[in-house]
């Protein structure tokens, strides 16, 4: 069949998972969502090592931390819709080649605010490649196939995800934290010459009507707005004028973007979608867990390096059991919730959390990992795999099915303001202003205390669940098991600590 010059892959384009074309496929999307995968996880492990360099403040470690997810959420939705529109491979090359750019600009920073405004251009680049990467494999392949190179995609990511703490530590004590970002420049430049040769295009052939520019500025700069004031606020004084301009204005711009969209012919977010109670209830819950779990992990690196004297490869190696426990168990989670309904899983999760992070107080000066830190990962670590792919396939069975891509970008996306909002807010309740990262028994006094608050709002999202999400009758649970793998295969580990796949889950149509 003859191709149109931008094709959309039609049955005999079509690619096979046996196929050499098929596997270098593969190569592209799972090198290119490991790039943002390993940057996102080993950046938290360096944070104590940028403060050191740059005798920064917490605030300005938060930046660091926050400016990379607020430009990726804030982008994600409309970055998904480029490459329905102009092409998924094209704007799958012009994210990785921008993302490289940026990872040479964070590791050449000469000082803190060149490296915040690095790794919020980082950020857009990671919005650009992400969409595609599960896009690009489920508009390639043929659909016996799909689900083949799906799981292979998510597995081999898990796999570089788990590396990702272990390589970033090691560098960062062997050379320096810069060697986090320069690493990328060599991997983009695999991935750019395996997709220009090997990625076939592809796009939406039924968009129409205006790309929603405005509705993306409105959330991009409102959430700019927004975590700026809640940043900025507890270091700088929140009766500050410009403290009181950035959060009023944060909130209108939001408001306006839900305005927007809510009016817009073609928006970036179907407004409609939430009046589905399944659908708006998953959604709340996805806000409060991952809430809870962007403010603890945040600091959960400062507190075993600074406090129990970690270094940064222990630090690392420290957290690998969440990811090896989420990618033993995710699936086998998602079948039993396929089973017996999502309700039991979605309410006993979050409190099992709660408990690892109850467990994450103990962790003190002595830092013992068999005793302080290791029951805790492991605890936390088995609530995740309870709760994550039940959470997942409740939101996508709750959308119709042609709207399942926007289902999963939505989803990502709650869950990740929730973790950006979280740590421009948790540390200031937990009395963590300043520079107090840098004195132990002040900082170790406030991580005890957040963690105490994250276990409180895990309790509440179990509660949350148990209340509001209800069990699908009998008669559809073939639909909802039939679609769930594709949301477990971008989901297998939560954004805030090991996750790079739930970024290429977001425009999966």
């Amino acid at each position: 069949m003859a191709r149109n010059p931008v094709p959309t892959p039609t049955s005999s384009d079509e690619l096979s998972y046996a196929s050499s074309r098929g596997r270098w496929v593969l190569v592209a999307t799972i090198l290119g969502s490991s790039l943002a995968a390993i940057d996102a996880t080993v950046v938290g492990i360096a944070l104590p090592a940028i403060g050191r360099d740059f005798h920064a403040s917490l605030a300005t470690l938060q930046w660091v931390f926050t400016a990379y997810t607020l430009t990726l959420a804030g982008l994600l939705l409309f970055a998904g819709a480029l490459g329905d529109r102009y092409g998924r491979k094209k704007i799958f090359m012009i994210g990785v080649a921008w993302f490289a750019a940026a990872s040479a600009l964070c590791g050449a920073a000469p000082d803190a605010p060149i490296l915040i405004l690095a790794r919020a251009v980082q950020g857009i680049g990671a919005a650009l490649l992400a969409p595609g990467s599960l896009a690009i494999l489920e508009a390639s392949f043929r659909e016996e196939d799909r689900s083949k190179a799906i799981g292979a995609w998510s597995g081999f990511a898990g796999v570089g995800t788990a590396i990702g703490p272990f390589l970033g530590g090691w560098l960062i004590a062997a050379v320096s934290w810069r060697l986090i970002f320069i690493i990328n420049l060599p991997l983009a430049a695999v991935v750019l010459a395996v997709a220009a040769r090997h990625v076939p295009e592809s796009r939406d052939p039924d968009v129409t009507g205006r790309l929603d520019i405005a509705g993306g500025g409105l959330v991009t700069v409102g959430l700019v707005g927004l975590t700026y004031g809640l940043i900025e606020g507890p270091a700088s004084g929140w009766g500050r004028p410009v403290t009181l301009v950035a959060l009023i204005g944060g909130v209108v711009l939001l408001a306006g973007f839900l305005l927007r969209e809510r009016l817009a012919s073609e928006p970036l977010l179907p407004l409609g979608m939430f009046a589905s109670t399944q659908f708006s209830a998953a959604n709340v819950v996805t806000f409060v867990v991952y809430g809870a779990l962007g403010g603890a992990l945040f600091l959960l690196p400062i507190e075993l390096e600074q406090v129990s004297h970690y270094t940064a490869l222990e630090a690392g190696i420290s957290l690998l059991p969440v990811t090896l426990i989420m990618l033993l168990l995710s699936a086998r989670s998602g079948a039993l919730a396929a089973r017996i309904g999502p309700r039991l899983q979605m309410s006993v999760g979050p409190l099992v959390i709660g408990a690892g992070l109850v467990l994450f107080a103990r962790i003190g000066y002595s830092g013992n990992y068999l005793t302080e830190v290791f029951p805790a990962v492991v605890v936390f670590a088995f609530g995740l795999a309870i709760n994550v792919a039940p959470l997942t396939s409740t939101v996508l069975a709750a959308a119709p099915p042609e709207r399942a891509g926007m289902a999963s970008a939505v989803n990502n996306d709650v869950s990740r303001a929730a973790g950006l909002i979280a740590v421009a807010v948790l540390p200031a309740v937990a009395g963590l202003t300043g520079a107090s990262y840098l004195n132990r028994a002040l900082f170790s006094a406030g991580f005890r205390k957040a963690s105490f608050i994250t276990a409180g709002l895990c309790v509440l999202a179990g509660i949350l669940a148990a209340v509001t999400i209800r069990n699908p009758s009998r008669a559809k649970p073939a639909a909802a098991e039939a679609r769930a793998p594709v949301l477990h295969c971008g989901l297998d580990a939560p954004p805030p600590v090991l996750d790079g796949r739930t970024e290429a889950a977001d425009a999966a149509r």
